[in-house]
């Protein structure tokens, strides 16, 4: 992997802030710090799908065993029923800032 450049996600000066005083009140920060520095390392709900959907043809071409391929079935399922469910929480939120 040498000359392979990693971006390194790193808290500004108001998230470090944040996350002390949270600690400082005795709350949990962790979760905040992790989906700032976790920012940029993810990868969208239809390229996941996508993904999972040409491994599906590729096991069909290849011959795969049929409990394999339900199993990467319900991935498939599971990314979906996330993608709509996040859809839905936009649209409430959405129509609440109405």
């Amino acid at each position: 992997m040498s000359g392979v450049k990693r971006k390194r996600n790193v808290l500004n000066v108001k998230q470090k802030l944040e996350t002390h005083r949270k600690l400082d009140n005795g709350e949990s920060a962790s979760t905040d710090t992790e989906d700032v520095l976790n920012e940029g390392n993810t990868i969208s709900h239809s390229a996941a799908l996508q993904s999972v959907e040409t491994l599906l043809d590729y096991m069909g071409q290849r011959g795969f065993d049929y409990g394999d391929i339900t199993a990467v079935r319900k991935i498939c399922v599971d990314i979906r029923q996330e993608m709509n469910k996040q859809q839905k929480q936009r649209r409430i939120t959405d129509f609440l800032k109405q």
